[in-house]
């Protein structure tokens, strides 16, 4: 009987290409992969420790798995199983717990699936994380997360992605273009770049700090891939997104009109308190020029609320600064402190039900720019991607500037690109569409 391995990822769409990776590494091992819901030998939960919340949930998702099968072996990798292996190691049921540069050789440490007494520790310090391995994700038919970078030389007094993930370093060029003619071998019609930092790319490259190669470069030779019909270049920090990508992506063959960049303060104060590498000047002025040169393409944008120090008059400039600017929507972060890092021993604490009342005005502001960017776009022609999933009857796809569309299910349409004249926003937010013809 072949074993049966299930896996549940938490956080960035860094972590799921990675756990794909490590899928394809247990197959290649005699592995049958079935979904997390099922009955499984061995089920993997690949961490994150970017929120408290992402930590809380571990245990949950752990009595999830003992309850399907308590006599399944249960591993848990990734970057909170890197900053504190012993307190998952203690959660009831947890038999093994790799860190930073373990979890790809997680095959090496399962030859017995008999459960643990106590959880098992395999876990490096994290300056031995100082080589790469490349992994990409392929579970829906139409979208893959390539990664091309992991860890971060940045400082930022509130993260712990450096202690979890280490230095910055970099896929070698080649094998970014290779796994990218990979994907689109399988039919797979858009990539989406990611890493923990990719505008840093290049750094690392041949396991030192020399650049061979910029993200400019990788940009302009991904783009030369056949069989790729669209890339997404996924989150950028501010000071790394240079004019000529911008530039670039404007007049690209296959690069979509569609930013993320990290701002997490709208108030020069709390952006050094962040030890952020920009101030909000330099974030006007990389939102102008998308503009400037793509008035259609769509601006999302990271932000932190409640983070110490972040008075009422501070967060109202943060409020103020992002309702004036051209952007799309938000991600909002409720700020948590994280041990070991330098945020967490500031003054000026923010009460608990002040960051979640700050939270829901930035997520209420969010839903009145997505609604105003979907408006900006009605009548107007764009390409959409049909996606695989039936919702309640209906087949949803994105356009190339990231408008949520909709239509009846038509399984006929999955994975296929078609031109649209967006015509209506329905009540649900979607917009609605008539067709122009098959691009």
């Amino acid at each position: 009987m072949r074993k049966k391995v299930a896996f549940y990822t938490l956080g960035c769409k860094l972590n799921f290409s990675e756990t794909s990776t490590i899928a394809r590494d247990f197959t290649k091992e005699g592995f049958d992969r079935v979904d997390f819901s099922e009955n499984a030998d061995i089920y993997v939960i690949n961490t994150c420790s970017v929120t408290e919340n992402a930590d809380k949930r571990f245990k949950t998702i752990v009595k999830q798995a003992q309850k399907i099968n308590p006599e399944a072996f249960v591993a848990a990798v990734g970057c909170y199983a890197q900053l504190k292996p012993e307190e998952l190691a203690s959660v009831d049921g947890v038999d093994l717990v790799l860190g930073a540069t373990e979890k790809f050789k997680i095959t090496d440490y399962i030859n017995d699936l008999s459960k643990n007494e106590f959880g098992e520790v395999h876990s490096c310090e994290i300056e031995e994380a100082d080589f790469y391995v490349g992994s990409y994700s392929i579970g829906d038919r139409t979208r893959a997360f390539l990664k091309v970078q992991d860890g971060c030389d940045y400082k930022c007094t509130y993260c712990t992605i450096p202690l979890a993930r280490g230095i910055s370093r970099s896929d070698t060029l080649g094998n970014v273009l290779k796994n990218a003619k990979e994907i689109s071998e399988k039919g797979i019609k858009e990539i989406v770049l990611t890493g923990v930092n990719i505008g840093d790319y290049g750094k690392g490259e041949f396991g030192n700090k020399k650049h061979e190669h910029t993200f400019f470069d990788l940009v302009q030779a991904l783009d030369k891939v056949d069989g790729i019909e669209r890339l997404r270049i996924s989150s950028i920090e501010p000071n790394l997104l240079k004019n000529e990508t911008i530039d670039f992506v404007a007049n690209s063959r296959t690069f979509v009109p569609h930013f993320h960049i990290p701002l997490q303060s709208g108030n020069d104060a709390v952006l050094k308190l962040m030890r952020r590498r920009y101030l909000s000047n330099l974030y006007v002025d990389r939102v102008n020029k998308i503009k400037e040169v793509m008035p259609h393409a769509c601006i999302g944008v990271d932000v932190i609320v409640g983070f110490p120090g972040e008075t009422d008059d501070l967060f109202l400039d943060t409020y103020n600064f992002l309702s004036q600017l051209e952007i799309s929507y938000l991600h909002v972060f409720t700020y948590s402190e994280r041990d070991n890092t330098v945020a967490a021993k500031l003054e000026g604490v923010v009460a608990a039900d002040v960051r979640k009342k700050r939270s829901k005005m930035l997520r209420g502001l969010s839903v009145k720019k997505r609604r105003a960017f979907y408006e900006s776009q009605i009548g107007t022609e764009r390409t959409v991607l049909f996606e695989s999933e039936n919702k309640e009857g209906y087949i949803y796809g994105f356009t190339e500037n990231y408008v949520k569309v909709k239509m009846p299910w038509n399984p006929g349409y999955v994975n296929t690109v078609h031109k649209v004249y967006l015509t209506t926003i329905d009540d649900d937010g979607v917009v609605r569409f008539d067709f122009k013809g098959k691009a």
